[in-house]
């Protein structure tokens, strides 16, 4: 199942208060791409964010026919890079209309001055690995704590949660991580409990 990649184009006559939704509303690390403007380092300055500034986004009179093209492959270029970050891309209207031509031609400009275009993406991978070592940790806590709550507490609630961020619109990965960590938090359980009752003294 594919979501999208956000990708904000903002118009270097955006207002503050525009501004300050945008920023509001991205990532940590989101990555910015401004032209090399006045203008677009006022932009940059409002969202807070350290800029890549672009040459080929400055404005220029009389653009060449593959202009559109080349500035798609710039966007495209830093959003590929991490597909899971939001990217901001400050231009002036007219650098935008070409960019938006090519980069989403089937969704209809915005009227404001920032558009919001998405990119399809696969789903994000989850990190076996990170999972396993959760479990691990998951299974020694459910032990440790077992004297105070039941040793199933903890699992039956990382799988609650698991189960929960399946259906979370970009959280899915972390909603199979849980339900990994929990498989491999049972799998230890029953490796302690059948040690345990092998070697009753070594517990």
């Amino acid at each position: 199942m594919s979501d999208y990649q956000r990708i904000l184009v903002v118009s270097t006559r955006a207002g503050a208060a525009e501004v300050a939704r945008v920023r509001a509303g991205i990532g940590a690390s989101a990555v910015v791409l401004t032209a090399p403007t006045a203008d677009g380092k006022r932009v940059v300055q409002e969202l807070g964010h350290t800029a890549h500034p672009e040459m080929l986004l400055a404005p220029v009179r009389f653009p060449d026919v593959d202009r559109g093209h080349r500035l798609d492959e710039v966007v495209r270029r830093h959003a590929v890079a991490d597909r899971f970050r939001d990217v901001v891309v400050v231009a002036d209207p007219a650098t935008i209309t070409l960019l938006l031509r090519v980069l989403a031609p089937d969704q209809l400009p915005a009227s404001g001055p920032v558009t919001e275009v998405g990119l399809p993406r696969g789903p994000r991978p989850v990190p076996l690995g990170r999972a396993a070592v959760a479990g691990v940790v998951l299974a020694l806590l459910a032990m440790l704590l077992s004297a105070v709550t039941p040793v199933w507490v903890l699992p039956a609630l990382a799988t609650v949660a698991g189960l929960v961020l399946l259906v979370v619109p970009g959280r899915r990965w972390l909603g199979q991580s849980l339900l990994i960590a929990v498989a491999v938090s049972l799998g230890v359980s029953l490796l302690a409990v059948a040690g345990s009752a092998r070697f009753p003294g070594a517990w």
